[in-house]
């Protein structure tokens, strides 16, 4: 048994982490039943077979919902991340700064150039 956080940290995640690990047990358990449920039923082999087949198409099925809905929600925080690393770059200034670093690489590149030529 894991021992309960201790921390105090702000942003601790570990109830979090107990939280996902708690679901993955509890989906591997309830598959586990019913993949043994199905094996001791009392059905002919082709009748198992089906159930078997149809627990595995549903699971690939719930499996490819879940992964869609997570890549749609890694991909709005990424977007919420982007904004607002953008939002505190002007906020401080850093665009304004970057501008005047390219424009210098430019000038310093340009110099470069003329001087090859020459």
């Amino acid at each position: 048994m894991s021992k309960a956080c201790n921390c105090r940290e702000d942003g601790c995640d570990c109830k979090k982490r107990t939280g996902i690990k708690f679901a993955i047990g509890a989906a591997l358990g309830v598959a586990a039943g019913v993949i043994a449920g199905v094996l001791f039923a009392p059905k002919s082999g082709k009748e198992t077979r089906k159930d078997l087949k149809d627990f595995g198409d549903k699971a690939v099925k719930e499996g490819k919902d879940a992964s869609k809905d997570f890549a749609k929600k890694a991909e709005k925080a990424g977007k919420d991340i982007s904004k607002k690393l953008k939002n505190k770059s002007k906020e401080l200034g850093l665009d304004k700064k970057a501008k005047e670093v390219k424009e210098k690489l430019e000038d310093v590149a340009e110099d470069i150039e003329e001087k090859i030529e020459d």
